[in-house]
């Protein structure tokens, strides 16, 4: 699963990166922990030139009350066990929840980085996950929804991050689930409408292992109202070996900065 996770890129970087435009007076702070309930960036298949705000945690167009699911399982109801080498249907096609936003309104979710806890402990110890070679920011899969209130009248846009079967890495933290990430040659497929749905559930894979890597973090992450760069200091060795290691410092100094909007 993925119910935590990082960016703190200015907009520049991401108007950049994903040939978007944000909205003038966008706001939004960088965050190092993102939450459930919380606003953050997207691109989405109906404005994929733009930067939107949506909340984190879906909820359906036909719900009667606010939902918040962050997840949505690539194979809905099988592989119940979490097997790595999974390699059957997707049944996130056929969810009540999902089925629709799957074929027709799906998003980039815009990170730096996730965080993920033990599949026993959760939370109480935690994982930043990150991708090597300074690929940041980067996407995570996702659908989005749109929900009207009906005792406010208040249009809810929401989004929940696809998840699929963990790799290698993700097994060595150990936890059952990754988000799904998106190669960049695939972003702009995913948000196609027209892309056919075969080659959308093709891409519900976990992402290579020699591309990412992990060290453990401070539990204080679990507290979505704790929101500081110390949050990501390392407190123990990386679950990979690496030539070159970059510490959270360096990581915050290379473009990592506040929102500002000239």
């Amino acid at each position: 699963m993925c119910g935590r996770y990082i960016l703190v890129q200015k907009v520049e970087t991401i108007e950049k990166r994903f040939q978007v435009t944000a909205p003038p007076g966008l706001s939004f702070s960088p965050s190092y922990n993102i939450a459930p309930g919380q606003l953050a960036p997207v691109i989405s298949s109906a404005n994929p030139h733009h930067l939107d705000l949506m909340r984190f945690g879906l909820t359906p167009y036909w719900a009667k009350k606010p939902m918040y699911l962050f997840n949505a399982r690539a194979e809905g109801d099988r592989n119940k066990e979490n097997k790595p080498d999974y390699k059957g249907a997707k049944e996130i096609i056929n969810k009540p929840a999902f089925r629709k936003p799957i074929r027709s309104q799906r998003c980039l979710v815009i990170a730096d980085a996730f965080i993920e806890g033990t599949t026993e402990e959760g939370l109480s110890r935690p994982f930043m996950v990150y991708l090597r070679d300074k690929q940041r920011p980067f996407a995570f899969g996702g659908i989005f929804d749109e929900w009207l209130n009906p005792e406010t009248g208040e249009l809810i846009r929401s989004f929940s991050i696809i998840t699929v079967p963990p790799n290698t890495l993700i097994q060595k933290i150990p936890h059952h689930r990754m988000p799904l990430i998106l190669h960049p040659y695939q972003e702009k497929k995913w948000l196609n409408i027209n892309t056919p749905l075969s080659e959308i559930t093709r891409m519900m894979a976990p992402y290579p292992t020699e591309k990412m890597n992990a060290y453990p973090i401070s539990p204080e992450i679990r507290n979505p109202r704790n929101n500081t760069p110390e949050l990501i200091s390392p407190m123990g060795e990386r679950l990979l070996s690496e030539r070159d290691y970059k510490s959270e410092s360096e990581l915050r100094l290379q473009g990592m900065g506040r929102y500002k909007r000239k």
